[in-house]
């Protein structure tokens, strides 16, 4: 049987109508950690992830383990009916919800550099913990203080020179985009040997840190009349409640004081506050007689 068959029988078994319903709309870091903490307290209700992806990573197939746990493999919401507080996916399926969670994350404003995987990233303030770990390691295969190349502009690019430069790095930061990543020789430990421009023009250096904007996922929000951020996002509060009761949203899909969420807390502390506030809503909420 495959992942998305066994994920289809899971939620067949529908929670009872009795029991308060969950619905998490997308499935990175932020929707995993929310989930974790709603299934450490206890919650007697019924939780679905609806994730985009048709593969099941080990994170997922954890989460979807748990007894209260529903993970729907390929199926992204699509629209969301706020009044009757439904959510139908890109294949039609619809699911009801009394708390409905948006953690859609964030996507690329600019198409891919040639060669970005051999780059280091940095789009959330929960990369700046994976950032130093590799600063380390490229110190020890070095033996001395790395000289980085940090590409990008606006608050990403901010932090990531912050980080650099606490992991003693000597960061040179360029607002011009280069073309490709030039790769280390064959052999080498280091994945990247600095970067290369359009007119020829090339940067040198022990590694190359990508820290360029990325843009909310926000689209999903439109569909249910949400406010949203001029830069993109949808608008939170401190509590991760949107602007139409019964959703919240968390991740980078998220902005507060228009910037994105991602870049301003770590999604497990976003996800413990959003949690201890669904778990109120769902208790306090009056919840549908069972048919």
């Amino acid at each position: 049987m495959s992942v998305t068959e066994a994920a289809a029988i899971s939620t067949v078994s529908a929670t009872p109508q009795t029991r308060p319903r969950i619905v998490i709309a997308g499935a990175g870091p932020a929707a995993q950690a929310l989930v974790r903490q709603l299934t450490r307290t206890p919650f007697a209700g019924g939780i679905t992830v609806l994730s985009n992806r048709d593969d099941a990573p080990e994170e997922l197939l954890e989460l979807a383990a748990l007894p209260q746990v529903s993970v729907r493999f390929g199926q992204p919401a699509s629209f969301i009916d706020a009044v009757d507080r439904r959510v139908t996916t890109a294949d039609g399926l619809e699911f009801s919800y009394d708390q409905l969670v948006i953690a859609t994350g964030s996507a690329p404003a600019l198409a891919p550099i040639e060669g970005a995987g051999r780059c280091l990233s940095y789009s959330t303030i929960d990369d700046a913990t994976r950032l130093g770990d590799a600063v380390k390691d490229v110190t020890r295969v070095l033996g001395r203080r790395p000289l980085g190349i940090l590409v990008g502009t606006g608050t990403a690019a901010g932090q990531a020179e912050a980080v650099l430069r606490a992991r003693g790095v000597r960061p040179v930061r360029t607002t011009l985009r280069p073309s490709a990543v030039v790769p280390t020789l064959a052999g080498s430990a280091l994945p990247a040997a600095g970067i290369v421009f359009e007119d020829g023009a090339r940067m040198s250096g022990d590694l190359v840190v990508l820290a360029e904007e990325r843009v909310s996922r926000d689209s999903l929000a439109h569909t249910a009349g949400l406010a949203t951020a001029p830069q993109g996002g949808i608008v939170v509060g401190t509590d991760y409640r949107t602007s139409v009761p019964g959703i919240w949203a968390i991740g980078d899909a998220a902005a507060y004081d228009g910037v994105r969420l991602g870049l301003l807390v770590a999604a497990g502390s976003a996800a413990g506050v959003c949690a201890s506030h669904l778990l109120q809503a769902s208790l306090s909420a009056p919840l549908p007689q069972a048919a």
